[in-house]
């Protein structure tokens, strides 16, 4: 589909690709109110924290175009775009989505349940750096490429079954939330469980296939009002796999569940690190090559936005306030221009 927008968009009036933009947004909109209530009444009906819904049923739904961009790169032999794309949709959740979102209402942080979360997002941002590099030639750390061998892209998916596995059994074993952390009032969805899956399904649905179509638009019609491909590259392109998690946190946020956006932005790095970064690697018998430049570059900025970000969740506060927020969006324009500098040089 994606190829076929890119043949035919460029002949479309600048009238009918501005339709096209607002017609995907409005998808975009609804898809997300949909799969937003449907994850709280999922949240409700099971016991489940929503910061725990977030960090798995969601985060799956929505890391799915990152896991296809990565693998489809892998299988056509380019692997550096495959892990470039898992290690930007990484620093795009935890700097751009939770900055915007917080700016719009500052998130509530539950510390028993976030807390270990997001030690786990942590050390799956370090066991990717500890995959990533050359141990046979640490000397030539910036000046080699490294590699991340099929074998450790089956261990990622190996762990990945773990954490989806342990995180439903631990929110369930009897620990719970504060009552603000499973909100008995919001059932905004009375219909069986297996119909509030199905619409889960459709909203997800309906979110991913409007950002098939949006960003190609957006793309096309920003070309043809004369913006640079370098900038187009450096920003949109950059986020674009991304959108699901940005639509649905600025959903949630908008709506006062402001938990579930930190658990699916939580979830969904976990799932950029072990499913997709761990699928790209596992259908590349040669495994993922590492470009020396992101040894100095992507791989510390990464770690350094994720330790900014579980500093915010530890402060002791309730809640990720706007001006923790404007700091992570600093941080993502720091990157952004960065990677632009790199790129020109």
């Amino acid at each position: 589909m994606t190829h076929w927008l890119y043949q035919n968009l460029p002949n479309y009036p600048m009238l009918l690709l501005f339709t096209i933009i607002v017609g995907m947004l409005i998808c975009l909109s609804k898809g997300a109110d949909i799969l937003v209530d449907e994850a709280v009444t999922m949240s409700v009906r099971w016991g489940v924290p929503k910061v725990v819904i977030g960090a798995t049923i969601v985060s799956l739904g929505t890391t799915l175009p990152e896991a296809s961009v990565s693998v489809a790169a892998a299988v056509g032999g380019n692997p550096d775009i495959a892990l470039g794309n898992a290690i930007g949709s990484v620093i795009c959740d935890s700097s751009l989505i939770i900055g915007i979102a917080s700016l719009i209402r500052p998130l509530p942080v539950h510390r028993s349940t976030t807390g270990r979360q997001s030690w786990i997002q942590l050390g799956s941002g370090a066991l990717l750096i500890s995959a990533a590099l050359p141990w046979s030639n640490l000397s030539r750390l910036f000046t080699t490429e490294g590699t991340i061998p099929q074998w450790e892209g089956f261990l990622f998916l190996v762990l990945l079954a773990l954490y989806l596995y342990t995180t439903f059994n631990h929110s369930r074993s009897g620990i719970r939330e504060p009552a603000a952390a499973v909100d008995p009032v919001a059932e905004p969805d009375t219909a069986p469980i297996g119909i509030v899956a199905v619409k889960m399904i459709i909203g997800l649905s309906l979110i991913i296939l409007a950002s098939k179509i949006l960003l190609p638009t957006v793309e096309v019609t920003a070309v043809r009002i004369g913006i640079p491909q370098s900038i187009i590259a450096a920003t949109l392109i950059a986020f674009g796999t991304s959108l699901p998690e940005l639509i649905t946190a600025i959903q949630a946020s908008r709506k006062g569940h402001g938990e579930l956006a930190v658990g699916n932005i939580i979830g969904a790095d976990i799932l950029n690190i072990l499913f997709v970064t761990g699928a790209a690697a596992a259908v590349t018998p040669s495994g993922l090559t590492v470009p020396r430049y992101f040894y100095y570059f992507h791989l510390p900025f990464m770690m350094i936005i994720l330790i900014f970000f579980k500093t915010f969740l530890s402060t002791g506060r309730a809640e990720i306030n706007r001006i923790e927020g404007s700091v992570m969006l600093l941080l993502y324009v720091l990157f952004t221009t960065g990677g632009y500098v790199l790129i020109q040089g």
